[in-house]
C-alpha cells in the first residue's frame, strides 16, 4: 500500500516502508513456508451482521465495499495449498521482491516438461486505489475500491478478485501494516467523527499475479510456458524478469538507454532490490538527501517487476531535474553525462561515510609504486565508501615528466569509468574553392586528401600540389559564412580538426609578396532603386563569393582598377565581344567599355559604411586590409555572371562520397591512445615543484586497479570553439573476452584482467540530437534492444554497429 503525493498527511502507519503487495497465498508459501501471517475473512458491505457501520459505505453504489475481519485464531485456510485462487498473502515490498527473486532462482525454468509454479502465477503488476476505514469493531477494517479512483480495467480486476458473494476471501497479513492502522489512536477517533467517509485512509495496493483467476483451466501447462505477450510496445516471454522498457517522456532517450545499462548491472541490481534505503546517507552534503539513490531503486524494483508493461519515469525524471537543472526539460542530451552524474550522485547518497576525515597524500620518496597506490587508495576509501565504489571504481596511475629539469611526479587517482579517444590512421577528404586574384581563371572546387590528425600546413601543401601552385605564388584560406569572410586560417601547426565538414572554405591564389601591399577583400551587392523615388540605396543582402586582390593603392581608381582585374574572368560572352569590338576601334580602354554603373563604398570589420562612395581621385591610406562593398547596378548582369560567384562548396558532402569504406578500429588501439604519453596542452600547464614554474610537462597513464564493472565511454562528441562533430568510427570491441592483462602495470594478485560485455548504450544520427538506445544482455547469453518502450530479441552479432557508444563489462573470474 502506498500513498499518492497529494495525500500523505492521511497516512499514518510509522513504517519505512509504505508499499504492499497482494500475491497469491500458495505463491508466497513456496518462497516462505515458515511466514506467521494475521488472518482475515472477507466479507460482503452488506451483511447484517455488520449493517450498521457500513451504511456509509453502501451510499456509493458503484463501488466495491466489504469488511476485513480479523481473526483472533488462525484456521485450517492458512494451510490450504489447493491453490483455488480465494486465499492470498498481504507482504511488504521486501517481501516480495525475496519472494520474487527466490522463485526467479530456484523454479524460473521449465524441467522435465513441466512449469514451474513462478512461471504459472507471473503476470503484470497493476495498483488499486483503496480507502480504508477503521470500523466500531476493534478487529475490523472497512474496504471500499471505487471505480472514480481506479482504472476501468483495473476496477475490473478488483471485483473478480475480491469477489465475496459466492465464497469467503481470506486474506493473510505478512507485512503487519493492518496491525498498525487497527491500534493507531488518531484512526480509532475517526469513528467519532460525523463525516467518516471523508477521512477515509486513501491508499494504494500493488495487486501481483492475479490474471490466472479467468485462466482456461483446460490449458496445458507447455502452452502456458510458450505463451508469449505483447504489451503497451514491450515484448518479451511470460515470467522473464527485466524485460521492461522504459516510456519515452520527450527526448528522454538518452535517459532510458543509461538507466537500462545501470538496471542490469550485477551486484546493483541485488543491492537495490534488496534493503538499500538503510545505507542512504541523508546528511551527506555533496549528495542530494538521498532522494536520487531513493527514485532509482524505487525505478528498479518497477523495471524488475514482472510482466511486460513499460514504465514511464516521471518521478526519477523529476528528481534528476531538481538536483541536474542542466537535464531539466525536454531537450536532447548525453547519455554518457547522464551516466557519469548519476553514478556519483549514487555514491554519494549512499556513502556509508558519515563524517570524512580530512587526508594528505604524501610524497612518494622514492618508495615503491605498490605502496603509494595502496595508500592512495585507503585515503580515498576513508572518504568514499559505497557499493558504486565497491563495484564501479578503479585506479590508476598518473606519471608527469618535467621537460627542463626531469622532475618525475607520480600519483594514484580513482576512477568510475574509461574515456577513451577514437585514434584515426584514414585520410580525410576535403573540398575548397580555389580563387585566382589576377582573374586568369573562374573559382574551381578543388578535393583533395589529407591526414585527419593533420595539420593546416598538410592542407596548404596538398592543395598546391592540386592546382599547379607556382613558384611565385602562395593561398591565403578563409572560412565563408553569408557571402562574407569570417575569418582567415593562417597558423600552420592549427589542427584541421578545427574545420568542421559543413565549413565552406576559399583558397585565394595571390603573389607571394602580397604582404607588401594592401589587401582588399570584396563584397558584392545590388543597387535597388527605392520606389517612392529615382535615388539609389545599398542593398542590406549581399550575394556571391567574396574577392581578394592585394596591390598598391593610392587614389580610388586603384580599386576599381583592381576590381574589374580580378572580376575579368567572370565576363559573359556578350561583354567580352563589345571589348573586342571597341578596343579594335581604338574608342575605349577595355575597363572603361565594361563599366556599368559600379558604386564602391569603404566598410569597417562588421560590414557597415563608412562614409560616401569611393571617388575615383580621393588618395586613401594604402596600409593593411580595406573592407569594400561593390555594388552592382542592373545592368552590370548583362556583361559579367553572378551565377559564377556562386558561394563555395562545403568541406564535404556526404552525398558525395557515399561509397566511402567505414572507418573500423580495434577498441584495444582505443586504450593504447588513451594510455600513451603525450605533452599537456597549453591550458594544462603543470607547476612543477623543482622549477618551481609553470610547464608542458609529458602525462603517461597507466591502469592500475581494475573494478567489477569496467565501464568505457567511447569519444565520440568532440567540441571546440568552431567544432561541434560526431565520428562514425565503427570500433571493433570484444564481446566474451576483454583481456586487459597487458594495460594493466599492476597485477594486484590476479592472474588474468579479462572482461565479457553485458550492455552497450547506443547513439545513432548526428550531433546534437540523434536517438539513444541499449543493447542488454540477458537472462544467459540472450541479447535484447531496449529502445525506449520497446524491448525485442537481437542477435548477437547485430550488436556491434558504429553507434555504440558506452560500454559496459564485468569481470570473469580467475580461472
Amino acid at each position: 500500500m502506498e500513498v499518492p503525493p497529494e495525500d500523505t498527511s492521511s497516512y499514518t502507519c510509522s513504517s519505512d516502508n509504505h508499499r504492499l503487495y497482494l500475491v497469491p497465498f500458495r505463491w508466497w508459501k513456496e518462497a516462505d513456508p515458515d511466514g506467521q501471517g494475521v488472518l482475515y475473512d472477507a466479507l460482503p458491505a452488506s451483511s447484517s451482521y455488520y449493517a450498521g457501520p457500513m451504511k456509509i459505505l453502501n451510499i456509493f453504489k458503484s463501488d466495491l465495499a466489504f469488511n476485513l475481519i480479523r481473526k483472533q485464531k488462525q484456521n485450517e485456510h492458512q494451510d490450504d495449498e489447493n491453490g483455488d485462487g480465494r486465499n492470498y498473502a498481504l507482504v511488504s515490498a521486501d517481501m516480495w521482491l525475496h519472494a520474487l527473486k527466490w522463485h526467479s532462482d530456484v523454479k524460473g525454468a521449465v524441467k522435465d516438461g513441466k512449469a514451474s509454479a513462478a512461471e504459472d502465477d507471473m503476470a503484470d503488476v497493476y495498483p488499486l486505489q483503496l480507502k480504508l476505514s477503521i470500523l466500531q469493531e476493534s478487529n475490523t477494517l472497512g474496504v471500499r475500491i471505487s471505480k472514480k479512483d481506479n482504472a476501468v480495467e483495473c476496477f475490473r480486476r478488483a471485483c473478480k478478485i475480491f469477489s465475496i458473494e459466492s465464497e469467503l476471501l481470506h486474506i493473510l497479513d505478512f507485512s503487519g501494516q493492518t496491525t498498525q492502522f487497527l491500534l493507531n489512536d488518531k484512526n480509532k477517533n475517526i469513528k467519532d467523527s460525523p463525516r467518516q467517509s471523508e477521512q477515509d485512509i486513501l491508499l494504494e495496493l500493488q495487486v501481483y499475479g492475479l490474471s490466472d483467476l479467468n485462466r482456461n483451466k483446460d490449458m496445458k501447462k507447455d502452452e502456458m510456458v510458450k505463451t508469449s505477450s505483447k504489451m503497451n510496445g514491450s515484448y518479451c516471454e511470460k515470467g522473464s524478469l527485466g524485460l521492461t522498457g522504459l516510456q519515452n517522456l520527450g527526448n528522454t532517450c538518452f535517459m532510458n538507454s543509461s538507466l537500462q545499462c545501470l538496471a542490469h548491472t550485477p551486484k546493483l541490481v541485488d543491492y537495490f532490490l534488496g534493503d538499500h534505503r538503510k545505507e542512504i546517507n541523508h546528511d551527506n552534503p555533496l549528495g542530494m538527501n538521498g532522494e536520487i539513490a531513493m527514485a532509482f531503486g524505487d525505478l528498479l524494483k518497477t523495471l524488475w517487476a514482472p510482466g511486460a508493461t513499460s514504465v514511464p519515469p516521471r518521478l526519477f525524471k523529476s528528481k534528476l531535474a531538481h538536483f541536474a537543472p542542466q537535464f531539466s526539460g525536454f531537450n536532447q542530451h548525453d547519455s554518457q553525462e547522464l551516466l557519469a552524474f548519476l553514478l556519483d550522485g549514487l555514491h554519494e547518497d549512499l556513502n556509508r561515510v558519515k563524517c570524512k576525515p580530512y587526508v594528505e597524500a604524501k610524497d612518494g620518496d622514492g618508495r615503491p609504486d605498490e605502496g603509494i597506490a595502496d595508500e592512495y587508495w585507503q585515503n580515498h576509501l576513508a572518504r568514499n565508501d559505497s557499493i558504486i565504489v565497491d563495484v564501479c571504481q578503479g585506479q590508476y596511475r598518473s606519471t608527469l615528466v618535467c621537460p627542463i629539469c626531469r622532475k618525475v611526479s607520480v600519483t594514484f587517482d580513482p576512477f568510475m569509468y574509461l574515456s577513451l579517444p577514437l585514434p584515426s590512421t584514414s585520410m580525410r577528404t576535403m573540398t575548397l574553392t580555389i580563387v585566382p586574384s589576377d582573374g586568369s581563371a573562374q573559382p574551381t572546387p578543388v578535393t583533395v586528401t589529407v591526414p585527419k590528425q593533420g595539420k593546416f600546413e598538410d592542407l596548404v601543401s596538398a592543395l598546391g600540389v592540386a592546382c599547379v601552385l607556382r613558384d611565385d605564388q602562395t593561398l591565403m584560406v578563409a572560412e565563408v559564412y553569408n557571402n562574407h569572410i569570417i575569418r582567415f586560417l593562417g597558423e600552420p601547426t592549427d589542427s584541421l580538426s578545427l574545420i568542421r565538414d559543413d565549413d565552406r572554405l576559399v583558397a585565394y591564389k595571390l603573389q607571394n609578396d602580397f604582404d607588401k601591399f594592401s589587401r582588399i577583400v570584396f563584397v558584392q551587392q545590388h543597387i535597388e532603386k527605392n520606389s517612392s523615388s529615382e535615388t539609389q540605396k545599398l542593398s542590406s543582402k549581399a550575394f556571391g563569393l567574396p574577392l581578394v586582390a592585394c596591390g598598391e593603392i593610392v587614389k580610388g581608381q586603384d580599386i576599381h582598377d583592381l576590381y574589374f582585374k580580378v572580376l575579368k574572368s567572370f565576363r559573359t560572352t556578350k561583354a567580352a565581344a563589345k571589348s573586342c569590338t571597341e578596343n579594335h576601334d581604338n574608342t575605349a580602354t577595355e575597363d572603361d567599355a565594361l563599366d556599368c554603373d559600379v558604386k564602391f563604398y569603404l566598410t569597417d570589420d562588421n560590414g557597415n559604411v563608412k562614409g560616401s562612395e569611393i571617388i575615383m581621385d580621393v588618395l586613401l591610406d594604402s596600409t593593411g586590409q580595406l573592407n569594400v562593398v561593390v555594388c552592382w547596378s542592373a545592368n552590370m548582369l548583362e556583361y559579367y555572371d553572378q551565377r559564377l560567384l556562386s558561394s563555395p562548396a562545403e568541406v564535404y558532402k556526404p552525398a558525395l562520397f557515399s561509397k566511402r569504406p567505414q572507418e573500423s578500429i580495434s577498441l584495444y588501439k582505443c586504450l593504447e591512445a588513451f594510455l600513451k604519453e603525450e605533452p599537456l596542452g597549453p591550458e594544462d600547464m603543470w607547476y612543477c615543484p623543482s622549477c618551481k614554474k609553470h610547464r608542458q610537462a609529458s602525462k603517461k597513464l597507466d591502469l592500475w586497479r581494475l573494478p567489477e564493472i569496467l565501464v568505457i565511454h567511447l569519444k565520440r562528441f568532440s567540441y571546440s570553439r568552431f567544432l561541434k562533430n560526431k565520428l562514425e568510427t565503427y570500433v571493433d570491441f570484444p564481446i566474451h573476452d576483454l583481456d586487459l592483462s597487458t594495460f594493466v602495470a599492476y597485477s594486484n594478485g590476479r592472474s588474468s584482467h579479462r572482461y565479457m560485455l553485458y550492455a552497450i548504450s547506443n547513439h545513432y544520427g548526428s550531433m546534437g540530437g540523434g536517438h539513444y538506445t541499449a543493447f542488454i544482455r540477458h537472462d544467459g547469453d540472450r541479447w535484447y534492444d531496449f529502445d525506449d518502450n520497446y524491448v525485442s530479441p537481437i542477435d548477437e552479432g547485430r550488436i556491434k554497429t558504429s553507434a555504440a557508444y558506452v560500454l559496459f563489462y564485468r569481470r570473469l573470474e580467475d580461472v
